[in-house]
């Protein structure tokens, strides 16, 4: 059995993974922690607490599952490798420069973190295919909708699926005239690495959605898209019961779930 914590108990997400560790019989959840309503009890012998190093050090899970914010997961995960826990990782926000010094540090380290910007499987899929289709188009962007509560822009998804566009096309603005933007923004944000990409992100922010993701790819004559939506936050689970079960026996740096899948 995999004695599981859960950092950032007490938010949307954290809840619905409090809630796998207590019906999962894979799992024995030992310890919640969050900032926030310390001391609310979550099953017999498992109370919110709020200090994440003191939490661990006496807790002693095998794995924990982080769903906190942007502001602190650098911080956390510095402090997870440092005690030689494994983790799970679902806050988005890290700099691509932040994620390569956790892989140096998860690899000298020998403590295996595992980073995935998204949990759904169908969403997963959706990035595959959006990579599978960037070989026979030049010209793609991506929109991406979450509620108005969610702190990053653009999200995690959207940037890991250009990510993995561009290893297949270097350029998806051939054939662009050059734009003027009468009002800042209004094209959304260019991502690239290195000059290569250029694949435009736009961000929508609004209550009413979970987390939806539409890539669309254009050629003269027909237009492709690619489209998924996230209806609850349940279905994240099950790509995280794999994530946490998997670095269970494994010790290496990943960031992705398509990856193990």
């Amino acid at each position: 059995m995999i004695r599981l914590g859960v950092v950032g108990a007490n938010g949307k997400m954290g809840l619905q993974v409090v809630n796998l560790a207590l019906n999962d019989k894979d799992f024995e959840l030992v310890c919640a922690i969050d900032k926030f309503g310390a001391g609310k009890k979550l099953s017999e012998n498992v109370f919110v607490e709020e200090n994440l190093e003191e939490s661990l050090v006496k807790r002693k899970p095998d794995v924990v599952v982080d769903f906190t914010q942007p502001s602190v997961i650098y911080e956390n995960i510095k402090t997870y490798i440092k005690l030689g826990i494994k983790s799970v990782i679902g806050t988005t926000g890290l700099s691509k420069e932040q994620v390569e010094d956790i892989e140096k540090m998860s690899n000298e380290a020998c403590v295996g973190v595992f980073i995935a910007p998204n949990f759904s499987i169908g969403a997963i899929l959706m990035m595959e295919f959006a990579a599978r289709a960037s070989k026979y188009f030049n010209n793609a962007e991506i929109i991406e909708y979450h509620h108005n509560q969610k702190k990053d822009a653009p999200s995690g998804t959207s940037i890991k699926t250009a990510q993995m566009m561009m290893k297949n096309n270097d350029n998806f603005k051939l054939g662009n005239c050059e734009e003027i933007e009468t009002i800042k923004g209004a094209r959304g944000g260019n991502y690239s690495e290195d000059g290569k990409g250029n694949i435009q992100i736009h961000a929508i922010r609004m209550p009413g959605f979970v987390a939806s993701q539409q890539v669309i790819f254009g050629v003269d004559g027909q237009v492709l898209k690619i489209h998924h939506d996230t209806i609850n936050r349940e279905c994240y689970m099950s790509g995280v019961a794999l994530a946490v079960k998997h670095l269970y026996n494994n010790n290496k740096f990943i960031y992705g779930l398509e990856n193990i899948l």
